[in-house]
């Protein structure tokens, strides 16, 4: 599981600040938590979906690590200028577009007639979730006062707690249950009278603007998409191909577009991130285990996912289900961090990643000698250790991490650190498919299940998380010390 995590400093152009959660709509509420539990929602529950989606399009592991990829990369690079746009045109309008284009980028996804159709799709689908979901987090902010805001946020976490887990074991039911004979695509068709719903009911929202905001930095969006997709591109394809000329010359333009991007932002004026943030080294460290940590997430639920169900012939609900034990360890940490830290410190924090290490260190011993589905349960201690370790780590890092710069930066310190989260799973889906792809590409068995086939792939890939999770909780316990320090 992820959260994401969006902040922004604004004040209300419509009605003063309310006073409360009672004085506002409940609807109101709901509205925008639907708001969110959809995002949330479809990054999840695509992992179920993956193995039936590859079987139905004939699809290569590069092309379904695109689906997942491809939406976490367009939902953080645009992050930050959703918000911005809202800032400038107004909270509600942009929620209701967002929601609009989310449900019909979900149906383009439903439709899609193959892999690069679906791809695409999802990639707008990601731009789609990029302006709605920042005006949930805004709006929250001026509806309410301090006590209101306090409980609506709380709902918020619950409700992206619960997207996450209903799109795992709930969306393994609705694969599962072949809805109307369309099989997985009913994941996608089903936002869209949800989405128009929600639509029709924003006018309970108020409005609201940020005074004085400014315009989108456009350019510096376009560069930093262009340099992150011609880099992830030959990271997904590479291993299938066989790493020819063009992956390295798209390596070349990569690097050339994203040094043209930092140096876009030092010289305008209304920077999408502001480059100066990362002169603390506390701030820019932490940017790095965000990036890290986060990049462990998604490719272990991808990598999971087809060990179930490919490998070892699971149905999707079943797979689903394996996966909320993990879910429940991640809840209960989360629910439990904020006391940990509050008696242990930091500590906790760097300890809980070495808990999600252990965790994950567990799943790659007990997959690789899995002989067949009846050892799955045996799965479950070490997906509850998983969670629980991820659920302490992840919960409390963002604060730690933008509290290293200035109250008047924190909201677009969040939003380079919800940035980095989102780029870092698109990341890690691509350096754990070379690993996967490789050790996956030994003899096959045939049509049935090949439980040691897909294991092994599944463990030796899973060595990346284990590094990434051990480095990102010596660089933790670093910063930690760094903050006690000042």
């Amino acid at each position: 599981m992820s959260d994401t995590c969006v902040s922004h400093t604004e004040a209300p152009s419509s009605p003063s600040r309310l006073g409360g959660a009672s004085a506002q709509s409940p609807l109101a509420l709901a509205i925008l938590l639907l708001g969110g539990f959809i995002t949330v929602f479809d990054l999840f529950v695509v992992n179920v979906a993956i193995p039936s989606m590859q079987r139905d399009l004939g699809a290569t592991f590069a092309e379904i690590g695109f689906v997942i990829a491809g939406y976490e990369l367009a939902f953080g690079v645009l992050l930050i200028a959703g918000g911005r746009l809202g800032d400038i045109h107004g909270r509600r309008r942009l929620f209701a577009l967002g929601l609009l284009g989310f449900g019909l980028t979900s149906l383009l996804c439903g439709i899609a007639p193959n892999a690069t159709s679906l791809i695409v799709a999802r990639f707008l689908q990601g731009a789609a979730g990029a302006i709605l979901f920042p005006q949930v987090y805004a709006l929250l902010r001026v509806m309410y006062d301090d006590a209101g805001r306090r409980r609506a946020f709380g709902f918020l976490g619950m409700t992206l707690g619960i997207a996450a887990i209903a799109g795992q074991v709930l969306g393994g039911l609705i694969v599962e249950s072949d809805l109307f004979g369309l099989g997985w695509r009913i994941i996608f068709l089903i936002n869209l009278p949800i989405s128009l719903g929600a639509a029709l009911c924003v006018h309970t929202l108020p409005d609201s603007k940020a005074p004085g905001a400014t315009v989108v930095d456009w350019p510096g969006v376009g560069l930093a998409t262009g340099g992150l997709l011609l880099l992830l591109v030959p990271l997904l394809e590479g291993p299938n191909t066989g790493w020819p000329a063009w992956t390295w010359a798209s390596f070349a333009a990569s690097a050339a577009l994203l040094a043209a991007f930092l140096a876009w932002e030092r010289r305008t004026a209304y920077s999408a991130i502001d480059l100066g943030l990362f002169a603390q080294g506390g701030f820019s460290i932490g940017a790095v285990v965000v990036l890290l940590i986060y990049s462990t997430a998604t490719s272990l639920f991808l990598c999971f996912a087809l060990l179930l169900q490919s490998g070892l012939g699971l149905t999707p609900f079943a797979a689903g289900a394996l996966f909320a034990p993990a879910s429940v360890g991640f809840v209960a940490a989360s629910l439990l961090a904020p006391k940990l830290v509050s008696r242990w410190g930091n500590a906790a924090i760097w300890g809980g990643a070495l808990i999600y290490a252990a965790g994950i260190a567990w799943l790659i011993a007990m997959t690789s000698r899995l002989t067949g589905k009846e050892d799955t349960l045996s799965l479950v201690p070490a997906l509850i250790l998983f969670g629980f370790g991820q659920g302490l780590s992840m919960t409390p890092l963002l604060n730690l991490v933008i509290g290293f710069v200035e109250e008047r930066h924190a909201g677009m310190a969040a939003g380079v650190i919800a940035t980095m989260q989102q780029v870092g799973g698109a990341f890690g889906v691509s350096i754990v498919g070379i690993f996967f792809v490789s050790l996956l590409s030994g003899p096959s068995s045939g049509a049935e299940p090949d439980p040691s086939r897909y294991g092994a792939a599944f463990s030796g890939a899973m060595l990346y998380n284990l590094a990434a999770a051990l480095l990102a909780s010596a660089l933790i316990a670093w910063i930690a010390r760094k903050k006690a320090a000042r």
